[in-house]
């Protein structure tokens, strides 16, 4: 697991070396952000026990403290994966949904409950979390964003691309979502609508290498394309020098 500020991918494989804990979130008390900050130090060294003990710290020195609570919860997530623990499962979910009780916008939670969901066969009820997400903040563009991971996740890209469109609307200025959205067109064979929604992503965050990369190749490939490309009707070939033309009968 790795601080905040990577991208999760909903994938299991990948849950499982890729998800996020929070160090100190919003107006914390002291006591409880510094409780939060050593478990993550804890829990990145693999000691999850000692870490449970502090991120439990946090949430006693302060019982309204989201972060804490979802930061249990991720813990005993890994814990259930690694060791096959249904019962680190229970606790994780208990815990994910004690943190949304706390915060129902908690991105980072509804991510992870989405996941456990999904591992136990729970499908209906991840999409379902998520889309009560949405409904539940029509102003926020984050819920759309992680209800598009869903659709693309189980091969619904033109939900996902409806939903992305949607989340850049409310929040054009987020790099994230014009780098996704240009991402699922560019799977769905839309080359030219992709590179447009890249380079916006890039407008407003330069520092990404992987989308400045995918903006390379898709100008590459359209260009060779429209090389490939037959003239238009009506128009004259060009006549190359030293080649004989053909006579006019």
């Amino acid at each position: 697991m790795e601080p905040v500020g990577k991208n999760i991918s909903l994938r299991i494989a990948v849950m499982l070396v890729g998800a996020c804990l929070t160090m100190v979130g919003g107006c914390t008390n002291f006591v409880a952000g510094s409780r939060n900050a050593d478990g993550v130090t804890l829990f990145q060294r693999g000691q999850y026990q000692e870490a449970l003990q502090q991120f439990q710290a946090a949430t006693y020195a302060d019982p309204n403290n989201a972060d804490g609570y979802y930061n249990l919860g991720a813990t005993y997530h890994r814990l259930g994966q690694l060791r096959n623990q249904p019962e680190s499962q229970a606790r994780a979910e208990t815990c994910y949904r004690q943190c949304l009780e706390r915060n129902p916008n908690h991105r980072d939670c509804h991510r992870g409950l989405a996941v456990l969901l999904i591992e136990e066969g729970r499908t209906t009820e991840a999409f379902t979390s998520i889309q009560t997400w949405a409904a539940q903040s029509p102003s926020l563009a984050e819920p759309r964003m992680e209800l598009a991971r869903l659709y693309a996740e189980f091969g619904n890209k033109e939900a996902a691309t409806n939903t992305l469109a949607d989340a850049v609307r409310l929040n054009p200025d987020d790099a994230r979502q014009w780098a996704a959205l240009g991402k699922v067109r560019e799977e769905t064979g839309n080359s030219s609508q992709a590179l447009v929604n890249y380079q916006r992503s890039l407008e407003i965050n330069p520092g990404q290498a992987d989308v400045a990369a995918r903006v390379t190749a898709l100008q590459s490939s359209l260009a060779q394309q429209s090389l490939a490309l037959p003239p238009p009707p009506g128009t004259t070939q060009p006549v190359v020098a030293g080649q004989p033309t053909p006579a006019i009968r």
